[in-house]
């Protein structure tokens, strides 16, 4: 039996091997809860450790320290405690797990109030309750997850566990490693340095002095910096040293993250720099300034866009966590530098490098890109580093290239990911979800407890020699009862059928959740077996497995040209794009459904025939500054049959006919001008061959009423007058092809043919 005093001793044990090999250790206590509580009060009581190095994440304040919940951990992030405490009997969010083990700083200890290990696996708690999407109810939700979790805790190293129940320290979590050899040296810094030698001797590993002359790169505008690590590996020191250094030599550096906390370490190391080169004016929080008249400032990412072209450098930390919509306003910058964590910690998914990288590829900024890999916070080899990573699957990833470098889809194999077979096979687990971790900027430690328990979610894959070389992610929506779709269209929501709630409760249809279908929520190819067929071939088993079960196929997803495209070419038709920007990818999300039966067919119709006929309004509204390539590949991907009719009159057809073929003006009316854009992108017709160039002239102008100075200049035209004398041009196959008789009189008076 362990008494109180033997738990104190085992949380001082693990507590002081810890800190001797600056590592962490967890200490899980299953049981009663408010037993749990008694016997952690009896530990911190006796435990060296500050109240304000201690945070409670629970639903209760009950330790007389910092308290926040689950869903409010990420105000943590950019911060260390020695002793973080996880209540997690009420619910688990495994995105708030992911998050908490890097807050642990090196020596420090991780305590989970956890029920008792046997029975976790099966209770259902709130965060389970979130994966009971109608039509299933809580009781078909799975613990495959927990069950896993605690196969991790009980198997890997640094992990102590005391079963309450019987007041037994099952394990006692300690390594008893070998006294590790001193073999730390400084980092050397470089020749040719242009920050003062002080900021290189700050350092504490040789990634870290890397990483702070890759700033140097920013003296030299425009200039990017692009800084990756795992967490605890000193890239917010990094980052605040260099701009202590750049405030030390008179510049404006401004500093943004998603909260003021992520950026604290920021500011701590370049007051700390300036304090060293005797350069600190004044200090406060939020700002310093130095005495050669440089500042480093913080300011929100809302203001930082505002002031981000006025500053000299301009410093993001915890990238990852900010809307890619965000990131690509503060490209306006001319020096910048993107800190950003790696594996998932920030639960934001990948849009930092899935989507934005590519942008900052696109812009005028000279890249200079850095990996941090050793940590400053805690060791090498950290066993609950080692821990997280398995149980959350933070560092997934696909097969390696070789293994599927010659599928195609003649060559590989339809298979289904049972969640049984998933939690038997590490392999073919991580491989799976790695493969989605990559290919998407959402994919995150919640997903994989979506992937094992949620009732409405099932896996698909190509598998070639045994290696996930394609994967999809399903989701079974809609076949909603009455009562349901009622609520839904009186303004309820139904968790986890997306494609129904949107075409009910903001499209007005409130038939659309009584048919059956399934969504891909994700679907994504290995980078070696890319542009073969084999996303295409994915859809095809997909179609061909659930065609006779549900009414329809359905996806959404941040519009691009190559990804509408790409659906369309499989089947699926656009029914609606969102009239805002989605916070993650910084694109308007398109919605596109494709029928397997008569019932789905009608669904698709009815709301690809109202999409195209609102279309042209939302364009020089909601949409107006949609890329002019994706309001023209939106329109493609909607069935030729959904385009709207032509019903202008012979007065519109003599305006319209007038300005391609003779002096009259588009400016006069360009409401009918707008009808015949729309008709001819979704139908698409063969005899009309206009350029991309025409197309997109009438996609800004017509659809989108951007003035003439602007749509000359984007599509670099000498003049407004040229920009007008082509609108006309590209309006005359127009006339030709859907021209009535009265279009087809003025074209032939002014000599048309």
């Amino acid at each position: 039996m362990a008494a109180d005093d033997d738990l104190v001793d085992l949380a001082r044990s693990l507590r002081t091997e810890a800190r001797q090999t600056n590592e962490r250790r967890v200490l899980v206590l299953a049981g009663d809860r408010e037993r749990g509580y008694e016997r952690l009060e009896a530990i911190l009581d006796r435990l060296s450790v500050a109240i304000t190095r201690t945070t409670l994440v629970g639903p209760e304040d009950r330790l007389r320290c910092e308290q926040l919940s689950q869903t409010h951990v990420g105000e943590l992030l950019g911060t260390t405690r020695d002793v973080v405490v996880l209540d997690a009997h009420d619910q688990l969010q495994p995105n708030a797990l992911g998050k908490l083990v890097g807050t642990v700083d090196g020596g420090g200890l991780l305590v989970l109030l956890t029920p008792s290990l046997e029975s976790w696996p099966d209770r259902r708690d709130a965060f389970d309750e979130s994966l009971a999407v109608p039509p299933f109810s809580l009781s078909d939700v799975t613990g495959r997850f927990r069950r896993r979790l605690v196969e991790t805790l009980q198997a890997h190293r640094g992990v102590g566990i005391v079963d309450l129940e019987t007041d037994r320290i099952v394990d006692e979590g300690l390594t008893r490693p070998a006294p590790r050899l001193d073999a730390s040296t400084e980092p050397e810094p470089p020749a040719n340095r242009r920050f003062p030698t002080p900021t290189y001797g700050s350092c504490l590993t040789d990634d870290q002095a890397e990483a702070v002359a890759a700033f140097e790169s920013l003296f030299d505008a425009p200039a990017a910096v692009v800084l990756e690590a795992d967490r605890g590996r000193g890239k917010s020191s990094a980052a605040g040293l260099a701009a202590g250094a750049f405030a030390a030599d008179g510049e404006d550096v401004l500093v943004t993250a998603p909260d003021f906390r992520n950026a604290r370490e920021v500011f701590d190391r370049a007051r700390e720099l300036c304090e060293t080169l005797e350069e600190c004016e004044t200090t406060e929080p939020r700002r310093l300034e130095t005495v050669a008249g440089g500042r480093v400032r913080y300011l929100d990412p809302a203001a930082a866009l505002e002031e981000c072209e006025a500053a000299d450098v301009v410093i993001v930390d915890e990238a990852a966590a900010l809307p890619v919509a965000t990131l690509e306003g503060l490209l306006a910058a001319d020096r910048i530098a993107f800190a950003t964590t790696i594996h998932g910690y920030e639960g934001a998914g990948r849009g930092f490098s899935v989507r934005f990288r590519d942008r900052l590829a696109e812009s005028e900024h000279a890249v200079t890109e850095r990996t941090l890999t050793e940590p400053i916070r805690y060791a090498a080899g950290d066993p609950i580093e080692v821990w997280a990573f398995r149980a959350l699957l933070l560092d997934a990833r696909p097969p390696v290239e070789p293994l599927v470098a010659d599928a195609a889809p003649e060559t590989v194999r339809y298979r289904r990911l049972e969640p049984d077979d998933l939690l038997a096979d590490e392999r073919l687990l991580r491989e799976a979800f790695g493969l989605l971790v990559l290919a998407h900027y959402r994919t995150e430690p919640n997903d994989l407890a979506r992937l094992l328990d949620a009732p409405n979610l099932e896996a698909r894959a190509l598998v070639y020699d045994g290696h996930v070389a394609s994967v999809a992610l399903l989701a079974r929506e809609g076949h909603l009862s009455a009562e349901q779709r009622a609520m839904m269209y009186e303004g309820g929501r139904i968790r986890g059928n997306m494609l129904p709630d949107v075409l009910t409760s903001q499209l007005r249809d409130e038939r659309a959740g009584e048919s059956a279908g399934v969504r891909v929520v994700r679907i994504a190819t290995h980078h070696a077996a890319r542009s073969r067929g084999l996303g295409s071939r994915l859809l095809a088993e997909i179609r061909e497995e659930y065609g006779t079960e549900v009414d329809w196929l359905g996806t959404g997803f941040g519009a691009t040209p190559g990804l509408l495209e790409f659906w369309r070419a499989n089947g699926y038709a656009t029914v609606h794009v969102s009239t805002t920007r989605n916070d993650a990818s910084g694109e308007y999300s398109a919605l596109l459904l494709s029928p397997t039966a008569e019932t789905g067919e009608g669904l698709r119709d009815r709301h690809a025939e109202r999409f195209a006929e609102r279309f042209a309004a939302l364009c020089s509204d909601a949409l107006a500054d949609l890329e002019p390539d994706v309001a023209r590949a939106v329109l493609r991907s909607v069935p030729a049959d959904a385009a709207p009719s032509l019903e202008l009159s012979a007065h519109e057809w003599r305006v319209v006919a007038g300005a391609a073929y003779g002096p009259g003006l588009f400016d006069v009316d360009p409401g009918p001008f707008r009808e015949l854009v729309v008709r001819y992108l979704v139908e698409q017709p063969a005899t009309i061959e206009l350029t991309t160039r025409q197309e997109r002239l009438l996609a800004l102008r017509a659809l989108q009423a951007r003035d003439w100075e602007t749509v000359a200049e984007r599509l670099d035209f000498h003049s407004t007058g040229q920009c007008m004398r082509a609108l006309g041009d590209a309006f005359c196959p127009l006339v030709d092809r859907y021209g009535t008789d009265a279009a087809l009189e003025v074209r032939d008076r002014f000599g048309g043919s």
